[in-house]
């Protein structure tokens, strides 16, 4: 008789949409449905839907689209006809306050698996609630992994950073493709400028505004006609800034600001990275930041804040592949949600002397860096590590702590009664 497979309810952004949550669900998914051992139950959510049908991927993925990420009816209706043996969900924590609310109903039965997103500093004391009712977290970064070791020593623990796919996301040498990149540039008249690219969402936290003022002031001291920046991102976006209207403004739209809209497929993705010369990133608060790990799999140097997870991508503790951005000072943020967090700021000149750095420098050191940090993405970030983790990590997380008639290590908080 075949072993029965695991059951899996996973929580996320829809494994469809081009986020990075959503991208490294998928991968999560597909690393456990190679091994042949388990069976997935997707509620996709961040986006709204236009068809609600439950979608089936494959014998053994179904994904139902849904508002938000889950509800706790939901989660009860699941518990009784999918019945799953593990509980896995990833993104900000806040998202799911609904689904700790009812812990002792869901961990009676089943394990809960976080895959934290929460890389802000000081160390987040209101989340050891979280952190404590739940039977396992797995950390996107060394300062997330450091964070819950401290806010809560006593939940298991594992470090697994996102990874990229490096057979797909390569510098590209094919000529007939680079042919077709050469002629793109001509046709946008960028042949001849230094190209600075932004992949991102239009969030305020992600500094789209402050990124447009900051490279008009670098256009002003270096040339006007000398570079061009590359906004792949929606101008109007109600997360972030009016960026069309900004740089209509600043007089960016003579060609030194491109906006791109379009939805590429994730084949067409490297292409697009290929045309750069450097991809930036200066959020003031990021769990990880895909695209920057996603530019140096392609062999381009990036300028990353020096916060949450894009720190590591930038600088393994030795090299520097590309520029890192210190920050000039620190904002205290909160809510009634989460009390206080920092983001670090920087200033326009930390930004605007960064990109002169990447601009003045020489396409060979530029190319050299490009090469580390493919070297750092291979030895730190690949496909061969996160796949073989999680599987094993999923087998380790229903032997020790089962489900249904084999539920272990968890006792159900009891009220006492005098």
């Amino acid at each position: 008789m075949a072993n029965k497979k695991i059951k899996i309810l996973t929580m996320s952004d829809h494994p469809h949409m081009p986020s990075g949550v959503a991208i490294q669900t998928k991968y999560v998914i597909e690393s456990l449905l190679a091994t042949g051992k388990f069976e997935i139950y997707s509620l996709g959510g961040a986006i709204k839907h236009n068809d609600y049908t439950v979608q089936t991927i494959n014998p053994d993925w179904k994904v139902e689209p849904i508002d938000g990420y889950g509800n706790q009816q939901k989660i009860r209706n699941l518990l009784k006809t999918f019945r799953p043996d593990i509980i896995w969900f990833m993104t900000d924590p806040r998202f799911y306050e609904w689904l700790w609310a009812i812990e002792d109903e869901v961990r009676e039965h089943v394990p809960i698996v976080y895959y934290h997103v929460w890389d802000n500093l000081p160390y987040p004391k209101f989340n050891k609630r979280f952190y404590s009712s739940t039977d396992a977290i797995a950390t996107i970064s060394k300062v997330t992994s450091d964070i819950v070791q401290t806010v809560s020593p006593d939940t298991m623990e594992s470090y697994r950073p996102h990874a990229v796919n490096t057979d797909l996301f390569k510098k590209i040498t094919d000529p007939e493709v680079l042919k077709q990149i050469a002629d793109q540039k001509r046709g946008l008249n960028i042949q001849d400028k230094f190209v600075f690219l932004w992949n991102n969402r239009n969030a305020r936290r992600k500094q789209s505004g402050s990124l447009l003022f900051w490279f008009n002031k670098f256009l002003d001291e270096v040339g006007r006609d000398k570079a061009v920046l590359i906004l792949h991102t929606a101008p109007r976006d109600e997360n972030g800034q009016p960026l069309d209207y900004i740089a209509k403004e600043l007089n960016l739209m003579n060609g030194e600001v491109i906006f791109s809209v379009e939805k590429f497929p994730l084949d067409v993705i490297p292409a697009f990275y290929n045309v750069a010369d450097c991809v930036v990133n200066i959020a003031d608060a990021e769990g990880f930041g895909l695209s920057s790990l996603e530019a140096l799999a392609c062999e381009i140097p990036v300028i990353n804040t020096m916060t949450g997870g894009l720190q590591e991508q930038v600088f393994d503790g030795e090299e520097f592949f590309g520029v890192g951005l210190y920050p000039t000072s620190k904002a205290i943020i909160g809510s009634q949600q989460v009390p206080y967090i920092y983001e670090d700021r920087l200033s326009e000149e930390v930004v605007v002397n960064a990109f002169k750095t990447m601009f003045e420098m020489s396409k060979a050191d530029r190319e050299e860096l490009g090469k580390k940090g493919r070297q750092h993405v291979l030895k730190n970030y690949n496909f061969t590590d996160f796949n073989t983790f999680w599987p094993e990590f999923m087998e380790n997380i229903h032997t020790t702590f089962g489900s249904w008639n084999t539920r272990k290590n968890y006792t159900r908080w009891e009220i006492e009664t005098l």
